[in-house]
């Protein structure tokens, strides 16, 4: 491999990326540019790791504005976890492991969040009252799964070129915004407090900067992330189809539950609309 003048990365007489080469081949570039790589990575997924602080900007509302607010979220959450799921996770495992594949691994992660969100409640309720609602467990592990997937996604990008890992990074955190937004507000209807689901799920949001380290050590194993994208699809998919869409069903204000609806609706274009601008 040899460095070029606009900072890319590229296998001499070769086009294909440095992600899609044994890594080993790194060698030939000098130990200081594989650390400054390395370093742009940590600190790409270190800054998308503070977007799950966003709750924090709900902290000083009432109560009674924050419940206002929480009902249309987690309508939100649910059509962006749905059209995540399909769009963004399903969509781009199906071209490295076909249909077939792609959809056994979407029902092994859909069972076994099944099976999961069981284990959960059988644990954290008693005598059938439920102070904290399995769900937020769930959340925590899928979204710790996207975030890690989101980490392999930014050191790929960064072996290409630093210039397409900063662009990649910015069109992650663009995803990540309204996402985290909606994950802290299920959180905390399902029962947690304010804080706890503010440490929560910036402690989620972390595996990225996992996701990117071992991203970059493990650069020429792509199919590792592949067989992730639809399992995480799969639990994305159990989550609002099993957990918040029913929760939509439990309100009987007809204004609430339209609100709702639209919340619904506007999370999955939101995010389908990400996937055609930025695909």
């Amino acid at each position: 491999m040899q460095k070029k003048g606009n900072g890319q990365f590229r296998k001499k007489k070769a086009p294909a990326h440095v992600f899609k080469t044994d890594l080993k081949q790194l060698n030939i570039i000098t130990p200081e540019v594989v650390v400054m790589v390395l370093e742009w990575i940590v600190l790409a997924t270190i800054v998308d790791s503070l977007v799950g602080l966003i709750g924090i900007f709900t902290m000083k509302m009432s109560q009674k504005n924050l419940d206002k607010i929480l009902f249309a979220l987690v309508g939100f959450s649910a059509g962006a976890l749905l059209s995540g799921a399909f769009f963004h996770l399903l969509a781009e495992s199906i071209g490295p492991l076909g249909v077939q594949a792609a959809f056994i691994w979407l029902f092994v992660g859909f069972i076994l969040f099944f099976f999961i969100e069981r284990v959960l409640h059988w644990h954290h309720c008693h005598e059938g009252r439920c102070e904290t609602h399995p769900v937020t467990y769930l959340i925590v592990l899928g979204d710790g799964i996207h975030n890690f997937i989101d980490g392999l996604v930014i050191a790929a990008s960064f072996l290409v070129s630093l210039e397409f890992g900063a662009i990649t990074t910015a069109i992650i955190i663009a995803h990540e915004v309204p996402q985290e937004l909606g994950n802290f507000a299920v959180l905390v209807h399902g029962g947690f407090d304010r804080a706890k689901a503010l440490t929560f799920t910036f402690v989620s949001q972390l595996t990225c900067v996992a996701g990117g380290i071992i991203g970059f050590l493990l650069a020429a194993q792509t199919g590792f992330s592949n067989f992730l994208l639809p399992f995480a699809a799969g639990g994305f998919i159990y989550i609002a189809a099993s957990d918040l869409i029913p929760e939509l069903h439990k309100e009987t204000d007809t204004k609430k539950l339209a609100t709702a609806f639209a919340f619904f609706i506007i999370g999955v274009i939101f995010l389908y609309i990400m996937k055609v601008l930025f695909e």
